[in-house]
């Protein structure tokens, strides 16, 4: 019986693969098994980056249980195992439930969106918002004399910076950047990246020239975010572990002593409004010859903005 079940198989396979062949048109069947390849070879790819191959192999080694008690002709067993995979499509779902909203949420983010206004709005809360939080971070990073190096890529592509960096896929977040520059946390040295409002990396090493001239009173992180933004169109938000003094780089050139509230208005133009960060910037007042002397009060981490206080004119 199981023999004769084969046999009828293959002839069916065989009956359909000759009809493939009599019906076969050239564009609309090519795409079609290009479209298949790609979503198979996706699909594998995936699945290799994660641990759901180890399901795999256990769901291959059921279909062999299935082919063995088929052959030997065991009732119970084979109906037992048809059933199962009759409802093998909504096991997958089921099963690798995670790994198919990732790819989503990948699609969702791709580029093929950005031309149409309605994803460019997400886009652009999204990004509203990260520069909120950092704003608030960095306020309270400025209050507690806490280093911070933050990177928010535009049209130059950061991705030199992230080969040894550790790679993170999150919404950026007051309590995200603060848990990452805490000082004693494994991420707090080195940069963060911020693409489309999300961080994708921390701990990136920015390369710096060991030529460059700098005036007193800069140190590594103010160093790493001018050659940052001199390599690339980045914009690089920056606070000082010794005075806490805010800072911004942009082109080449690092406004120093900005507060949070500046700091607010200089990334939304930038990175909303085009090169309205620019004209904000070169229009701020420099404190005491652009090296922001002035000094924020010392106190523990709070979502407090740090607000227009924190410093006064030369």
């Amino acid at each position: 019986m199981a023999f004769e079940m084969i046999a009828q198989a293959f002839q069916t396979f065989f009956l359909r693969l000759k009809d493939v062949f009599l019906n076969f048109k050239p564009f609309p069947d090519i795409l079609d098994i290009l479209l298949v390849t790609i979503i198979i070879y996706a699909v594998i790819v995936q699945l290799r980056k994660t641990q759901s191959i180890q399901v795999i192999k256990g769901i291959v080694a059921v279909a062999l249980v299935y082919g063995i008690v088929s052959l030997l002709d065991m009732p119970a067993s084979t109906y037992l195992f048809s059933r199962l995979f009759n409802d093998i499509i909504l096991i997958f779902i089921i099963l690798f439930s995670g790994e198919i909203r990732q790819a989503l949420e990948r699609m969702g983010r791709g580029k093929f969106h950005k031309n149409l206004p309605f994803f460019n709005r997400s886009q652009e809360d999204a990004s509203v918002d990260a520069i909120n939080s950092v704003c608030r971070a960095c306020g309270a990073m400025s209050r507690s004399k806490v280093g911070s190096l933050i990177l928010f890529q535009r049209d130059t592509l950061l991705g030199d910076l992230t080969k040894q960096a550790v790679m993170i896929d999150s919404e950026t977040t007051f309590e995200m950047l603060c848990s990452i520059f805490y000082p004693k946390a494994p991420l707090h040295d080195g940069a963060v990246i911020i693409k489309d409002g999300r961080i994708v990396a921390a701990r990136c090493v920015v390369p710096m020239k060991n030529d460059r001239v700098m005036g007193e009173g800069f140190g590594t992180r103010h160093r790493a975010a001018l050659e940052a933004s001199l390599n690339s169109d980045c914009v690089a938000v920056v606070t000082s572990e010794e005075t806490g003094i805010i800072s911004v780089a942009v082109e080449g050139t690092l406004k120093r002593g900005i507060t949070d509230s500046e700091l607010r208005e200089v990334l939304s133009g930038y990175l909303l409004n085009g090169a309205g960060g620019k004209r904000l910037l070169k229009g701020l007042k420099d404190k005491k010859k652009g090296y922001g002397a002035d000094k924020p009060a010392a106190g523990p981490v709070s979502e407090e903005p740090q607000g227009e206080e924190d410093g006064t004119d030369a």
